[in-house]
């Protein structure tokens, strides 16, 4: 491996200044066991066709159940749902415990009450250092109107409304 040309912490924690979404990332295994892990690394990437992508760290545990799935769900979750990321965020032998789902596309686990929900089709896994790229097409999706939980500096935080003023 290259001498970093950076602190990679310091790289880190400047990286952190972006606010992301959190979302919690679903599928099932091949054996039919559900898996998920929380990320904030979603992006939407098309709308015609309707693609977006998700990028799990490779050595993340879970990050194995996604590499043969033919589904995965981004469960968006909303400002009231910090424990469950942080559920799903912790190494577990079932990540799911108490937690409600229901069955979607490829029997893939949908959280109850996620703010927006995506099933989507793997159609591209891509190589990116120490991560992966995975690219679904959205088969189906879901919202509700409500606050999103928001990751920004390390830490969960509120948001605020803002009006629009458009200049006339």
């Amino acid at each position: 491996m290259a001498e970093p040309r950076f602190d990679l912490r310091d790289f880190r924690t400047a990286l952190g200044q972006f606010a992301t979404g959190v979302a919690v990332i679903t599928t099932r295994t091949d054996e039919g066991a559900r898996a998920g892990m929380t990320a904030n690394s979603f992006a939407s990437v098309s709308m015609d066709p309707p693609l977006v992508l998700w990028c799990p760290g490779k050595q993340v545990p879970s990050a194995a159940s996604f590499e043969r799935s033919t589904h995965f769900a981004i469960n968006v979750l909303a400002s009231g749902q910090r424990a469950l990321s942080r559920q799903f965020a912790t190494p577990s032998s079932d990540k799911f415990a108490g937690v409600a789902v229901r069955e979607g596309l490829a029997g893939v686990p949908l959280l109850e009450g996620a703010l927006a929900t995506f099933e989507c089709r793997t159609v591209a896994r891509h190589d990116a250092g120490d991560h992966l790229i995975y690219v679904g097409e959205v088969e189906r999706y879901e919202y509700a109107p409500d606050a999103p939980l928001v990751f920004h500096a390390g830490s969960y935080h509120d948001t605020a409304t803002h009006r629009s003023v458009l200049a006339g």
